[in-house]
């Protein structure tokens, strides 16, 4: 698109057809919405085309494996549909009659929403049946490596919403990409939806739109003494390997406690680790990143064996992940940031407050507030972790990447967008689902008097 006159001319015909079509959508019945949620994710599902999505995001964007992407469209749509069934979205959703309140729930409007490349398969998905859900039209805007599954998934949305009698545009996909498309589209709707890299959040939430974005990842997972070592190196294994480490949420650095150090890594190797030897290092540093410190997006969510072969290190058979073992954290030790790769960073703790340490440590280098994870027996460990550092989620004994948005085994909330706080710089800590895309009305009715007396307000302290 050649300047940003033409792409607000283009975003502004796009931003008119959603308001037509979510203004036929703003006073339906729970019930219709509910149905037509269910009809969106059912479309997502269907084996053959799940089949056919996934393997077409893969040869697409070069990222991740097949059956990943199957896997995740299974869970991640079945989950939010699980999430929100049965759930109010539509009218009266609370009425306090002690306090004399109701709130109604009512559509944002026109979500503007930014999907990531490395989630370009389940993302629009997920974003499309929460935005039905609260009766808002959401227009997407793909990452230009992964146009073509944005559409796909969109081309299935708008032909099932076509075939239950609701207008295709309540679902648009932004097919004239471009850097000044995106910030017309930010800047034009009522919501911004964004999931992606550090720069595109930071984008959203400066557009003067109220945003709703994630922070980057870097998560840092801790073993202790006390831990069963085979099942949390399988556990990382998974994590780690899952499409390749598509995800923000896969263990980056793993912390070990010294005493089991040795022996965790050899369980890491038996699950398909490959310890990079010290002349190794520095071999994979230069494939990683460039003389500037900028991740190679050859690396990115590829396989181990493509790694090893733009690091000219021979990578024994079944080896699916390499570990790098690092002492210093911070500029000069890039292996302690995220690495959107199939590499993690061993790191050894005595004391737990060294742990502890070491995950405030990493996590304000690269990745503040999104998440972290423990394999311990301990509760007193668990909670001084939760108690002491800035993070905005904790798996125990989890595949993070498989449990921090949200997992049949756990209660953390499905979502495809993990807010990070303020110290991520983000509005919110929470997995943001369907919920987080509503307006509410407050009507309030007069009650008794509920005003207490000085006494029972400041009790001794006004005698002093």
């Amino acid at each position: 698109m050649a300047d940003q006159n033409e792409a607000a001319k283009y975003i502004a015909g796009l931003m008119e057809r959603a308001r037509k079509a979510q203004a036929a959508i703003e006073f339906a019945t729970q019930e219709q919405v509910d149905e037509l949620c269910i009809r969106v994710a059912w479309s997502g599902v269907q084996p053959d085309f799940a089949k056919k999505l996934a393997k077409f995001c893969v040869e697409e964007t070069g990222m991740g494996n097949e059956p990943s992407k199957y896997g995740k469209l299974m869970v991640k749509i079945k989950g939010t549909l699980r999430d929100m069934k049965g759930k109010k979205s539509v009218g009266i959703v609370e009425r306090d009659k002690e306090n004399g309140i109701v709130k109604i729930a009512k559509p944002v409007g026109v979500i503007g929403a930014l999907i990531p490349v490395t989630n370009g398969e389940a993302t629009p998905f997920v974003k499309a049946i929460s935005s039905l859900k609260t009766r808002n039209a959401i227009i997407m805007a793909p990452h230009p490596r992964a146009k073509g599954s944005n559409k796909m998934a969109v081309d299935q949305i708008r032909a099932t919403l076509k075939k239950a009698g609701w207008p295709e545009d309540l679902v648009i996909n932004v097919e004239e990409l471009s850097l000044e498309a995106s910030k017309e589209l930010m800047k034009q709707c009522d919501l911004v939806l964004a999931t992606g890299g550090g720069p595109m959040v930071r984008a959203a939430y400066s557009s003067g739109t109220p945003s709703q974005g994630v922070g980057a990842g870097n998560a840092v997972c801790i073993v202790d003494e006390t831990a069963d070592l085979k099942d949390a190196a399988d556990k990382i294994m998974r994590s780690k390997v899952f499409d390749y480490a598509t995800s923000c949420s896969t263990e980056n650095s793993v912390l070990i406690q010294e005493e089991v150090y040795r022996e965790m890594v050899k369980e890491l190797q038996a699950s398909g680790g490959y310890l990079v030897a010290a002349d190794e290092k520095p071999k994979l540093q230069a494939a990683m990143w460039d003389e500037k410190g900028v991740l190679s997006r050859d690396i990115v969510a590829r396989s181990a064996e493509h790694i090893a072969g733009l690091a000219g290190i021979k990578l024994p058979a079944g080896k699916t992940f390499f570990m790098v073992e690092e002492t210093g954290v911070g500029k000069g030790y890039p292996f302690s940031a995220e690495k959107i790769s199939v590499v993690t960073t061993l790191y050894k703790w005595k004391e737990f407050s060294e742990a502890i340490d070491l995950v405030n440590r990493i996590t304000t280098f690269s990745g503040p507030g999104h998440s972290c994870g423990i394999h311990t027996v301990l509760e007193s460990r668990i909670m001084e972790l939760s108690h002491k550092v800035k993070i905005s989620r904790i798996m125990i004994r989890q595949p993070q990447c498989l449990a921090n948005s949200g997992a049949w085994t756990n209660g953390m909330p499905m979502s495809m967008t993990l807010g990070c706080g303020s110290w991520g710089g983000n509005s919110t800590t929470a997995n943001v689902t369907w919920e987080h895309l509503l307006n509410y009305t407050w009507v309030s009715y007069p009650i008794p008097s509920t005003q207490p007396s000085d006494e029972e307000l400041f009790g001794t302290i006004m005698y002093e």
